[in-house]
């Protein structure tokens, strides 16, 4: 079954009365997910089904705050799924601590996932005590968004446009809203309401239908994520240059920004302090808005976005195996960093990294696989032992040799790939004590710490992306 991926319309020449109309449905949409999210965000719904809480709701009659009954029973659906989504997020820690819980005893981790898949986790005080403290349900504040599900719509093409015709809260009577271009959307519909008056549809379609399915190349090669560049794959071949630049150029302007825009609020609750609320009103309305912000936002987000599904393609084209680190676990960093330095890797983008190279090999039909990462960058390629320093993007070996840091990080993803005895999910403590063991066994019996050369090896980070500054 091929995977869904969301578009986007956009309406054009939506007047304000339908606009008004819209953004009533979309308030009192809000007001059921506000219900959902108090009602069914506990333990007591978790193991229900929607249809379950949807029919419970029915009988006791709900009124969907005067919603169209089909509008709120999508509201509803679309508000469990979000519920279900974060529940399921806030499991993957749980799980982390019941393999810490359970080495060993691969019945006793079994049967702890079991119970935390079927959301009965009451039933064992272990899991009970970890879902209180990762899921404490939440809250929706959304009144800008309708869902509307395949029988709550109309569409056709008029006059060269496309135009939707959506249930309304009056009877017999619906809201045509008029799109750019011909395209007709189905299935369910999300209805974003925007500033600008208009509106924006999301639908979802097949990803064949609108994506690169074009075959995958034939290598297998180890690829290492990186911040200046997407991918660094085993053959010494970079990926999405210029990365780094275009992530440290929005960075240093959202600082710049958001340093001119501290002064005016500064200035602006001087005035209010002073009794001048008009010249305060001036200012918190004129200059210290939201809309140029976000629209920055998500145009860099789309830019890197870009940038990164290009540097994925690039990959695919030439591997059929792709060996990467699974960084979806948080790592140590480095002891200190420049705080500037720490500003533009908060932008690092590692979920979209992830999101796009999965995707997209999935698409082409190459197989991805994921390996552990713990001291990836640590190790020398060529003997696969903890020997050696890593200086930004140098690898400096104990014989002399300097290899590309990147490079000698993708080849070591790639070994790990056949790597037996370093699983996924091992602890990195682990992975070190096997290291450091391999090491002692091919150097010999020298002392901890000790290299071929009598250089100090310093500990190692789990940190694979950033270097560490060490004293020789």
């Amino acid at each position: 079954m091929a995977e869904k991926v969301t578009r986007s319309l956009h309406s054009q020449g939506l007047n304000r009365d339908k606009y008004d109309r819209l953004a009533r449905i979309a308030i009192l949409c809000g007001k059921v997910r506000t219900d959902a999210w108090r009602q069914c965000s506990g333990v007591s719904t978790a193991p229900q089904s929607p249809y379950d809480i949807r029919d419970a709701w029915m009988a006791e009659g709900y009124a969907w705050h005067g919603l169209p009954a089909r509008l709120g029973k999508a509201a509803l659906a679309d508000t469990l799924g979000d519920i279900a989504a974060a529940r399921e997020a806030a499991k993957v820690p749980v799980k982390r601590a019941v393999r810490h819980r359970t080495r060993g005893d691969k019945a006793e981790r079994q049967r702890l996932y079991s119970l935390l898949k079927g959301n009965r986790w009451t039933e064992d005080p272990f899991l009970h005590r970890q879902m209180r403290k990762q899921w404490r349900g939440g809250r929706s504040h959304a009144t800008n968004q309708i869902v509307a599900d395949a029988g709550s719509y109309t569409t056709k093409v008029w006059h060269g446009r496309a135009w939707i015709h959506l249930q309304s809260l009056e009877r017999g009577q619906r809201i045509a809203i008029p799109l750019k271009g011909t395209h007709l959307p189905s299935g369910t519909l999300r209805i974003l309401l925007q500033a600008n008056g208009q509106v924006e549809v999301h639908h979802a379609v097949d990803e064949t239908q609108v994506c690169s399915t074009r075959p995958c190349g034939e290598a297998t090669v180890g690829v290492d994520k990186g911040y200046t560049e997407a991918y660094t794959d085993s053959d010494a071949e970079r990926h999405g240059e210029g990365l780094g630049d275009l992530l440290s150029a929005e960075s240093d302007q959202r600082k710049v920004k958001g340093t001119r825009r501290n002064q005016l609020r500064a200035v602006e609750q001087k005035h209010r302090a002073k009794g001048h609320t008009r010249k305060a009103d001036n200012i918190r309305q004129h200059n210290l808005g939201h809309q140029k912000w976000n629209r920055r936002r998500t145009l860099h987000h789309k830019q890197v976005r870009d940038h990164l599904c290009q540097a994925a393609h690039a990959v695919v084209d030439k591997a059929g195996t792709i060996a990467c680190e699974d960084l979806s676990a948080p790592m140590k960093s480095a002891k200190y960093r420049h705080k500037d330095t720490t500003r533009r890797l908060n932008g690092w983008v590692k979920g979209v990294m992830a999101d796009t190279l999965t995707s997209i090999s999935r698409r082409r039909g190459s197989a991805l696989a994921l390996v552990n990462p713990a001291y990836t960058s640590q190790i020398d390629s060529r003997t696969g032992l903890l020997q050696g320093i890593r200086r930004w993007d140098r690898f400096y070996c104990c014989d002399g040799v300097v290899l590309d840091a990147d490079t000698n990080a993708a080849c070591n993803i790639l070994a790990r790939l056949y790597d037996e005895e370093i699983a996924l999910y091992m602890p990195y403590r682990d992975v070190r004590a096997l290291l450091a063991e391999r090491t002692r066994q091919s150097v010999g019996t020298a002392p901890p710490g000790l290299e071929l050369r009598g250089l100090a090896t310093p500990s190692p980070s789990t940190e694979s992306e950033l270097p560490r500054t060490h004293k020789v």
